[in-house]
């Protein structure tokens, strides 16, 4: 019975020491496994503040060729307009026709321009939101205004749908006059006959939709979750025509973002397309406190 014991006693010894090195032996892949984990974090966080570093010089460079550029581009326009002016003597028709070319490529570089400081602000971080109370009314005045010049020479129809019976709003009138006027110059641009439509609708009880239709070549299905994205552009004839930093409607995204809001597309090829965007009737605080 003694030897019994004795051999028991040896077991439970030997069973004690692999428990003791397979608990010693987990302590030390753990302890490597925790050295790897922290190492990784550092990586990441020293990616993370190369990426922030990346961003920032980005956004300076944006802010400071879009600058640069505005003098010069203003200077074309101005050389232009006393050009066609004829303040300092008669053109003939063919060099009319030469300074309307240049200062439409101006105006088209200086759009340009606008959308790249406006970028470069909203990743700084430096767009501000000033919202007020207004009238739709008085907001596609303004537009149809602004557009007059265009359609007036233009084969399509650009109709604004009266906001009857349509509360006022409390948001930044010139975000939302910026995106509308995005959509709008993007379906006059790809619209060759027929009309660009503008509407505000309720959308729930406390959301208003503003959508643009027109009646021009459409997008394909496949196209529409990547137009709302940086410097995305639609693949056709009128667009190597029509060149854009594409842009413009990235920046209606991030505005309407910017305005508690969002913004969409609805389109089929040769039938037209409806850009849309919809935010609240009135501003939310903590909107007015991150801009």
């Amino acid at each position: 019975m003694t030897d019994n014991l004795v051999h028991d006693g040896l077991d439970e010894s030997a069973e004690l020491r692999q428990l003791r090195d397979e608990a010693s032996a987990l302590r030390a892949e753990l302890e490597e496994t925790n050295q790897g984990v922290l190492a990784l974090y550092a990586e990441l966080d020293m990616q993370a503040d190369q990426l922030r570093e990346a961003s920032d010089l980005k956004s300076r460079f944006l802010s400071y060729m879009s600058h640069e550029f505005r003098t010069p581009l203003g200077s074309i326009l101005s050389i232009a307009s006393l050009l066609s002016d004829e303040l300092d003597g008669p053109l003939s028709p063919e060099q009319h026709k030469q300074v309307a070319f240049v200062s439409t490529a101006a105006r088209e570089l200086s759009d340009m321009v606008d959308d790249l400081l406006d970028l470069a602000k909203i990743e700084a971080g430096r767009i501000s939101i000033s919202p007020a109370w207004f009238d739709m009314l008085d907001l596609f005045s303004a537009l149809r205004g602004m557009f007059r010049p265009i359609v007036d020479t233009s084969a399509v129809d650009l109709i604004f749908e009266a906001p009857v019976g349509l509360p006022r709003l409390y948001t930044d009138d010139k975000k939302l006059a910026q995106i509308l006027r995005n959509f709008i110059s993007n379906s006059l641009k790809f619209t060759q006959r027929g009309e660009v439509r503008v509407s505000a609708s309720l959308a729930g009880e406390q959301e208003i939709r503003f959508a643009v239709s027109d009646t021009g070549i459409g997008i394909p299905q496949e196209m529409h979750a990547a137009l709302f994205e940086d410097f995305s552009q639609v693949d056709s004839p009128l667009q190597k025509r029509l060149r854009g930093t594409g842009l413009g409607l990235s920046l209606c995204k991030r505005f309407a973002a910017l305005l508690g809001g969002r913004v969409g597309v609805e389109s089929q090829p040769g039938i037209g397309s409806t850009f849309y965007v919809v935010i609240p009737l009135a501003l939310a605080q903590e909107h007015v406190d991150e801009s």
